[in-house]
């Protein structure tokens, strides 16, 4: 009954709703356009999925004992909880684990907080939370940087990295003799066409003495790592994601992570979102997210295949394995040379703005203070 409750409380809303929401804001989402990878992701995820079942709390896998601590309620005579919506930037995945452990196991209802968790439609993620349709959101700091520069900026905030540094890199199939950007000549790359795409080939492509011009690039038609064989020659992957799905169907591959081609490229990505509205009207509550968030995550490294069980709850169709093998992945990236979860520092941001700024991708520079902030990051 408990669990239920939760359930009832804390419910994740999937993409069916999202579409109502963008029907009222169809004008808006447009803005958008360029500014969101959510094509990006990894390209054979769940489908959206109901939340957990009751007789699912019963499990043991989890540790999670469907008791008091996973659905507190307000104390008599008091307001109810406060609810907050956070928009993620595709299906759930491994890098939005903390959240879910922090839903699953009443953290956001300790800090008095009825939190929904809802996919996002196409494209719209930076835009929805911009114009108050969601509290918090999930993008990443190239994103926020073009929001924020571009000819009608958006009024958003990054307020926490998720993970420190940039876990993605190319892909090629071991065998075709792909090692380095100057490989790149007279192959095809198929990506998402995001804004700082053609940008990062171009760098890590010239400072090895390539061509840039000789690159074929194409749209990804969403078939996965299997496209490295004789559709595609490089893609772009994700560490924590595709690495660990090549894995597991025993296909091999040479992995360049751009972290290791150029400095610059070592940005925050994901980070968690807010407005500005929300940021000046709303301080508390977007400081008691971020200290139930910061636990969640803190459970996830500390545990991470029960975090992974906890996940596959909320997205059942992704084997347990593959989740625990990217959990155990992550685990020791979420705060890696960090001192703490969430914390950014002014010489990424700054980094990569003039790295877009130099490639074109935006067309002014602006200060890394007006792009990110650590102050509701908790102590």
């Amino acid at each position: 009954l408990e669990f239920r409750r939760v359930l009832f409380r804390s419910r994740i809303i999937m993409k069916k709703k999202m579409l109502a929401i963008l029907l009222s804001t169809a004008v808006l989402s447009g803005a958008l356009t360029g500014c969101s990878r959510s094509s990006k992701a990894p390209e054979s995820a769940a489908q959206p999925t109901a939340a957990p079942s009751a007789d699912a709390a019963a499990s043991e896998e989890t540790g999670a004992s469907g008791t008091d601590s996973q659905g507190v309620l307000p104390a008599e005579g008091t307001d109810g909880p406060e609810t907050v919506t956070v928009i993620l930037d595709y299906v759930a995945n491994t890098n939005h684990t903390g959240m879910f452990v922090a839903l699953y196991q009443g953290y956001y209802a300790e800090e008095g907080l009825e939190v929904n968790i809802i996919e996002p439609t196409e494209g719209a993620t930076a835009t929805l939370v911009a114009v108050g349709k969601g509290d918090f959101g999930i993008s990443y700091q190239e994103d926020v940087t073009i929001a924020r520069t571009s000819a009608d900026p958006l009024p958003i905030k990054a307020i926490a990295a998720i993970i420190q540094h940039n876990t993605s890199g190319f892909a090629t199939y071991e065998g075709k003799g792909i090692k380095s950007p100057k490989d790149f000549e007279g192959k095809t790359y198929a990506g998402w066409g995001g804004p700082g795409e053609e940008a990062v080939l171009n760098a890590v492509m010239t400072k090895d003495g390539a061509d840039f011009s000789k690159l074929n690039m194409v749209i990804s038609d969403g078939s996965g790592f299997e496209a490295l064989k004789d559709k595609a020659d490089i893609m772009w992957f994700y560490e924590a994601w595709d690495n660990v799905k090549c894995q597991m169907n025993d296909f091999p591959i040479d992995y360049m992570p751009v972290r290791e081609l150029d400095e610059r490229l070592d940005y925050y990505t994901p980070v968690i979102i807010a407005s500005d509205d929300t940021l000046k009207n709303k301080p508390e509550l977007v400081k008691k997210f971020l200290a139930a968030t910061e636990k969640g995550y803190q459970y996830a490294i500390e545990n991470p295949e029960t975090g992974a069980a906890i996940l596959q709850r909320y997205a059942p169709d992704y084997p347990l394995e593959m989740l625990e093998i990217s959990q155990n992945y992550l685990a020791d990236k979420y705060m890696e040379d960090a001192d703490r979860w969430g914390v950014m520092k002014d010489e990424v941001w700054d980094r990569y703005t003039e790295f877009m700024m130099e490639y074109g991708v935006i067309d002014k520079l602006i200060p890394a203070s007006d792009c990110y902030t650590n102050e509701f990051l908790p102590e």
